[in-house]
């Protein structure tokens, strides 16, 4: 089950700093085939590593403890392993998970849309980057574990796509045209197209919108990563309507297939880091840079956005080497995320 379903208003009270960090903590205990020590949770959870002495991450890390046992999260105490007699510590899943619910098929339906939205990029990036940092730093993740993971490739973002969401399904729900700024690719300029929308649904982790289109006088597929913020409806309400003979899944799967051949990418990766992101790709030859050994690989980069957000998330860890975009990406968002960091402090 989901974080959301065991924290409630108890922590959505307090700080957010606090709800984040236990949130981060759930997640990595839920995520560990062992017990985490309490050092490697100082080290690799977000919200620790800023306790200024070794008594102030004790005071912190007893009190979250504590407020998880409270919440009735079942937080485990045991042996790192039977070579290592250090105290570790685990969520016993079994004990965490709700039993099994009964649903109509009304109710079950409206799950599925719920589950969809959850899955999304925008509101699994925490959960992703939560892992990343764990096993770059060695902690045996479970790829089993009840929280939302992705390969070397991670999904892209919805991330500035959620009022363009929103918009457009508003628009289908009253059978009203839209017309937006659309682009084919980062590098092309915008133009404005004008649609009739039948339908917005994920394929392999991205948003589409098929609908009508009237410039071209066809069918066609819109990413909603790739559509402008400035969507509008026009025209009257119920003038659109959805042809009873569309299958919407068969129009988006056909039109991902004929997508554009992923592209090869060269990455260093440090010594004993991101080894996740190792396994994915092949080396291809040893290189030292800014003082730090390490392995330059070689992957398939099927989507951009999906490579940039994953190679982010490893930090200094993982340098693009090759193809510059790919590279300007990852420096963007690592910018922006310290950005952010600063803001925060």
């Amino acid at each position: 089950m989901h974080l959301c379903g065991v924290i409630g208003p108890t922590l959505l009270q307090v700080a957010t700093s606090k709800v984040e960090r236990l949130m981060n903590l759930v997640i990595a205990l839920l995520s560990t085939r062992g017990y985490i020590t309490a050092d490697k949770i100082r080290s690799t959870v977000a919200g620790y590593a800023d306790s200024p002495t070794d008594e102030a991450f004790s005071r912190m890390f007893e009190r979250d403890k504590n407020e998880l046992r409270d919440l009735g999260i079942p937080l485990e105490v045991g042996k790192v392993s039977s070579l290592d007699p250090t105290e570790g510590y685990r969520i016993n899943r079994d004990a965490y998970a709700l039993p099994d619910v009964e649903l109509t098929p009304d109710e079950a339906a409206a799950v599925a849309v719920a589950t969809q939205l959850w899955e999304s990029p925008e509101l699994t990036t925490a959960a992703q980057r939560a892992l990343l940092k764990l096993r770059a730093a060695g902690v045996d993740v479970d790829p089993d574990a009840p929280v939302a993971m992705t390969s070397a490739a991670l999904r892209p973002g919805l991330r500035g796509s959620e009022q363009v969401l929103s918009t457009l399904l508003a628009a289908i729900d009253a059978g009203q045209a839209v017309q937006f700024p659309h682009r084919s690719s980062r590098a092309e300029p915008y133009t404005v197209r004008t649609v009739e929308p039948w339908g917005v649904l994920t394929e392999k982790g991205r948003w589409y919108l098929v609908g009508y289109d009237r410039d071209r006088g066809a069918t066609r597929v819109f990413r909603l990563s790739r559509i402008g913020a400035e969507v509008t409806p026009v025209g009257a309400v119920g003038a659109v309507t959805r042809p009873a003979d569309v299958n919407l899944r068969a129009i988006v799967a056909e039109a991902v297939t004929a997508a554009p051949t992923a592209v090869r990418a060269q990455v260093w990766v440090a010594d004993g880091r991101a080894t996740a992101l190792r396994r994915a790709g092949t080396p291809v030859g040893r290189r030292r840079l800014a003082g730090r050994d390490g392995e330059v690989i070689e992957l398939d980069v099927g989507s951009a956005d999906r490579a940039a957000q994953d190679i982010a998330g490893y930090g200094a860890d993982a340098v693009v080497l090759a193809p510059q975009s790919l590279r300007d990406d990852v420096v963007a968002r690592l910018r922006a995320q310290a950005e952010m960091s600063e803001v925060s402090t």
